[in-house]
């Protein structure tokens, strides 16, 4: 009877003690995996949404302790014969065109709940220029997907949708 008593003890506390989620990361709705739905951008004429340029897939991940990253890229990105060694200086042009398709960076990350922005702190960035810029992009949820803008006028007839990937 006792033996029972006490696994039942360690079987309870096992069970109460597996929740590996912060209660911070549970108020964190940007937290976890967001695969690209569609990028669009707004005509400035007709106002109406089409999608930005021939298309774009990409990832974007929102850690638990205030860092994210983001990887877009031109649809089918993947999808070539090319082959290159990393870190060489002997690339072939087409290559290197290539690899423009390409845009990736780090960050730390603060969300500013009462305007609905989340900030981005970059860390680094597949563009040398971008390093330690901070960009402020405005997001909204339209049921389980997330929908991020840029608030930087240059860049306000953007916007990402995002679906949360398990």
């Amino acid at each position: 009877m006792q033996i029972r008593i006490l696994l039942l003890i360690i079987s309870a506390s096992l069970l109460l003690g597996c929740n590996t989620k912060p209660a911070e990361q549970n108020s964190n709705p940007l937290s976890g995996l967001w695969q690209l739905h569609i990028m669009e951008q707004r005509d400035s004429v007709s106002g109406q949404w089409h999608e930005w340029r021939k298309g774009m897939q990409g990832y974007l991940l929102y850690g638990e302790q205030g860092h994210m990253s983001l990887h877009l890229m031109k649809k089918g990105y993947e999808k070539t014969d090319l082959r290159f060694p990393n870190f060489s200086d002997t690339i072939s042009i087409e290559a290197l065109k290539h690899l423009t398709g390409s845009y990736v960076y780090f960050a730390k990350y603060t969300i500013d709940e009462t305007n609905s922005i989340v900030e981005h702190d970059r860390i680094s960035h597949s563009n040398p220029g971008d390093w330690h810029k901070v960009v402020r992009r405005r997001y909204s949820f339209l049921g389980d997907t997330l929908v991020l803008q840029p608030a930087e006028q240059k860049l306000a007839n953007l916007r990402l949708k995002w679906v949360k990937n398990p």
